[in-house]
């Protein structure tokens, strides 16, 4: 079997289906659609697959968006993972409609490993990425259970080996106070909105104090109705990160003290939901070697993975169950940020097709390596048992 002549198939096969690709993403971009709502980003993609050859499983997982779709049969199981949920109000921002065609086109290619040496390629399509953290969800309910390994391309300014992620929470709160007329008698009221204030001061004290990648940050969602009366209901979102889940529940409690506290102060009822946890993400660093070699070999330098995480991503999850990686393409300039009107239309330019066909013929290569060298999963494996 000559390793090379696959890899150099699979990539000419992401060539040859480039235009179609190039039209998917541009179609997904074109009609953003958000988490848990994304019907018609979620039918194409199957489509695509379907007629492809591929085994379609619609509505995974109890998620109307979520699919799997499989070729060949058989250990081991390869992993693509798919996003193509959009930001509300600014669409594909974070360039997701490259994420999901990059991991079809991927997927189509590797049929060709599949059938030389057996094994199989899985599609995950994995929506509500942004809001609800859907491969959570998937991970809780089973999806990942049979995967070998998982992998994901994210468009980015810089081509990065694998990404790292911080572990996150979702702090949802709200104060219940008294309402009163602001000016008549605001001695009658009990003041919500100073509650979640004293809160917001709270943290803005506490962020001196915790460990440098640690982050709290939050926004009011709601403030009160009107200003001549006192707020009798306020609420808020808040999230929490650090760099490990043992960090993570430390500052959980001290976070939530300084609601407690607030409540004390002022006299308002504080009721709290916890949701939304995403793990800290665990890059495979043999994986994410056979993943920088592959994309290297197609002109991209890329920078190994880095010694700090920013952000946080239900990929995390993911890489708590099975060896993942999460590399990114460049497909703009340095100064262009994510979530931004700039990156969205970076993500349907020339530079971001070029992005999303390297990401494709990078995870194809990469997966044809997979299939055809057993001892290398093994490696990859025992070096997630051993970090685990």
């Amino acid at each position: 079997m000559n390793i090379q002549k696959m890899k150099s198939t699979v990539a000419k096969s992401v060539d040859a289906q480039g235009g179609k690709l190039i039209a998917l993403s541009k179609k997904i971009h074109d009609n953003p659609e958000t988490g848990f709502h994304e019907v018609k980003a979620s039918e194409w993609l199957c489509e695509y697959l379907d007629k492809n050859g591929f085994r379609v499983e619609r509505g995974i997982c109890r998620m109307p968006t979520a699919f799997r779709a499989t070729y060949g049969k058989g250990k081991p199981v390869i992993a693509l993972m798919a996003e193509y949920d959009a930001l509300p109000g600014i669409g594909h921002a974070c360039g997701h409609n490259i994420i999901c065609t990059a991991a079809v086109g991927a997927a189509v290619a590797a049929k060709a490993a599949v059938d030389q040496c057996g094994g199989s390629i899985a599609v995950l399509g994995t929506p509500a990425e942004e809001l609800y953290g859907g491969k959570a969800i998937m991970a809780e309910r089973g999806a990942f259970d049979d995967i070998d390994m998982a992998m994901i391309v994210h468009p980015d300014i810089t081509n990065v080996t694998s990404a790292r992620a911080l572990a996150c929470i979702t702090l949802e709160v709200e104060f219940i106070g008294k309402a009163a007329h602001a000016a008549a008698s605001p001695q009658e009221g009990i003041n919500a909105l100073d509650a979640l204030i004293l809160s917001f001061n709270g943290i803005n004290s506490l962020r001196q104090h915790i460990n440098e990648r640690a982050r709290i940050h939050g926004i009011i969602t709601r403030g009160g109705d009107a200003p001549n009366v006192v707020p009798d209901r306020t609420a808020g979102s808040f999230l929490v990160r650090a760099a490990d889940d043992t960090y993570l529940e430390e500052l959980k409690t001290r976070t939530l003290n300084c609601f407690r506290g607030a409540a004390m102060a002022t006299g308002a009822k504080l009721k709290y939901k916890w949701k939304d946890y995403f793990a800290p993400l665990r890059a495979n660093a043999t994986l994410a070697q056979v993943f920088a070699a592959n994309m290297q070999a197609l002109g991209r330098e890329m920078k190994p993975i880095p010694d700090r995480a920013f952000g946080s991503s239900d990929v995390g999850n993911v890489s708590q169950l099975v060896p993942t990686i999460h590399p990114e393409v460049a497909i703009a300039p340095r100064n262009v940020s994510l979530h931004s009107a700039e990156f969205r239309a970076a993500a349907v330019s020339a530079e971001g097709n070029r992005g999303l066909l390297d990401g494709a013929k990078a995870l194809a290569m990469t997966a044809a390596d997979l299939l055809a060298d057993r001892k290398l999963v093994s490696r990859i494996k025992k070096e997630f048992i051993d970090a685990g």
